[in-house]
């Protein structure tokens, strides 16, 4: 015949080992939070500044788009839109415009970034028209995310 071995059980475990190997304990928990603290804190400030510069970078393109829609509105009609019609005669015909073709947006007038209207004056203070967005602050003037954003 030939021998089986036969292999003996485990030790026992005792069941405040067995409690022990199956949790964590408070101060891993708390090196934890502190370890993810320290990085929320490293990674935090570098994202929301790219947001900042995101926001001003949608306010320059929104600015070109409105540029080229109220220079084909000057093509159609031979003069930009008053003050008074503002962006909203790109979208809307003015009671006046015999010649409008537009739309000449795809769709109504959006706000800027920070949710206000884009400030439009015509005649511009440099050229024909002044287009602008008064950055994060809504104020004129700033520096930064709160600087003025406009098509001079």
């Amino acid at each position: 015949m030939i021998p089986v071995a036969f292999h003996s059980a485990p030790p026992p475990v005792s069941r405040v080992a067995a409690r022990r190997s199956v949790g964590f304990t408070l101060l891993e928990l708390l090196v934890v939070i502190v370890i993810l603290g320290l990085l929320a804190a490293y990674v935090a400030p570098r994202y929301f500044s790219q947001i900042g510069k995101s926001e001003a970078a949608v306010a320059r393109a929104q600015i070109e788009a409105f540029e080229k829609a109220l220079d084909q509105f000057r093509v159609d009609m031979g003069r930009y839109p008053s003050t008074q019609e503002g962006l909203g005669a790109l979208v809307a015909r003015p009671a006046d415009a015999a010649k409008w073709a537009g739309p000449y947006l795809k769709k109504t007038v959006p706000n800027d970034p920070w949710g206000r209207p884009y400030v439009y004056r015509s005649p511009g203070s440099k050229g024909d028209f002044d287009l602008l967005s008064l950055g994060k602050d809504g104020a004129p003037g700033g520096g930064g995310e709160n600087a003025d954003i406009s098509n001079q």
